[in-house]
C-alpha cells in the first residue's frame, strides 16, 4: 500500500493538482486552435480536447495525452496545458477523458484509448504518438503494445510512446487498497500488463519515472525497458531527478524542457 499510496508520499499534492486545474483552464482560453469536447465514442467522458500547433511540423504524429488517477478519478480538464509545449514546438495534441472504474473495467478504458487513437488517425491522416501519466501511462503503454492487426489497423499507427510514472504491470495492484475499486482478479491483471505485450519491432518508447517516486515505480518503470528492448522495441529510461509523482508532468508545459525535448525527439 505505500509503495502505490501516492497522494499519501507527498503531502503537498492538493496543491499540485490545484495547479493543474488552474494552468489547464487559463490554457485552454488562450490556445490560438482549440477544439472542445470532441466526441471519439458514445458516452459523456469519451471526450477530446484538441489543441492545433499554430505552426505545425509538416507529417508530424498526432500527440495524445492520457491522464492519471489509478483509472478512477479526474479528467482532460486538469491537463490541457500538457499540451502546451508540444504545441509550441510544432505538433497537434489532443487530450483525452475515458469513462472510470468501477462504472466500467480497465479493460474497457484500454478499448476506449484504442477508439481515440482510431479517431486521430482518421481525422488527421497521421499516426499517434501517446503519452501519459500514472494511470495514463499504462494506457498509453498498451496502444504501443496492442494487437493493432486486430482492429484492422496497422501496426504503425502508434508512431512512439512515452509513458509516464507508469503501471505496467498490474498483479501487485490486486494485494492493495487501489482493489477496492478496480475489482483485479490474478487473470485480469495478467491479461491488462502491458509488460508482456509486444511493441512492434523497432518502435521508439521513452519510459517516465519521477526522481522522488517510490522503488515500486522505479521497479514497474525499469522493467518494461528491459522487457521491451529484449522483444525489439527501442526503449529507454528517463529518470526526472528531483521529480515527484505529481510534478514530473509539469515540464510539458513548457517547450524548452527536458522531457518536452524528448517527446519531440521521439
Amino acid at each position: 500500500d505505500a509503495e502505490y499510496n501516492n497522494r499519501s508520499r507527498v503531502p503537498e499534492h492538493p496543491q499540485v493538482m490545484a495547479d493543474w486545474a488552474r494552468d489547464a483552464s487559463v490554457y485552454r482560453a488562450t490556445a490560438v486552435k482549440a477544439e472542445i469536447d470532441v466526441a471519439y465514442g458514445p458516452s459523456a467522458r469519451q471526450r477530446l480536447d484538441i489543441f492545433l500547433a499554430s505552426a505545425p511540423r509538416p507529417f508530424a504524429p498526432t500527440l495524445l495525452f492520457i491522464h492519471g488517477g489509478y483509472w478512477q478519478a479526474l479528467d482532460k480538464s486538469s491537463f490541457s496545458h500538457m499540451a502546451r509545449g508540444a504545441n509550441i514546438c510544432g505538433f497537434d495534441v489532443a487530450v483525452m477523458s475515458y469513462d472510470l472504474c468501477p462504472d466500467v473495467h480497465i479493460g474497457d478504458i484500454v478499448d476506449q484509448c484504442i477508439a481515440a487513437t482510431r479517431f486521430l488517425r482518421v481525422r488527421f491522416s497521421r499516426p499517434v504518438l501517446p503519452f501519459g501519466h500514472s494511470a495514463g501511462g499504462h494506457l498509453a503503454a498498451c496502444l504501443a503494445g496492442a494487437n493493432w492487426r486486430a482492429f484492422g489497423e496497422d501496426r504503425s499507427i502508434v508512431a512512439a510512446c512515452m509513458p509516464g510514472s507508469g503501471l505496467f504491470h498490474l498483479g501487485p495492484l490486486a494485494r492493495t487498497f487501489l482493489n477496492d475499486v478496480l475489482k483485479l482478479d490474478l487473470p485480469a491483471c495478467s491479461r491488462l500488463s502491458p509488460i508482456t505485450w509486444s511493441p512492434r519491432p523497432g518502435l521508439a518508447v521513452t519510459a517516465v519515472v519521477g526522481g522522488e517516486e517510490s522503488a515500486e515505480y522505479h521497479r514497474q518503470t525499469r522493467t518494461l525497458v528491459e522487457c521491451w528492448t529484449a522483444m525489439g522495441a527501442e526503449a529507454s529510461l528517463h529518470v526526472a531527478p528531483g521529480k515527484n509523482h505529481f510534478t514530473v508532468i509539469t515540464d510539458f508545459a513548457e517547450a524548452d524542457t527536458p522531457l518536452t525535448r524528448e517527446l519531440t525527439a521521439l
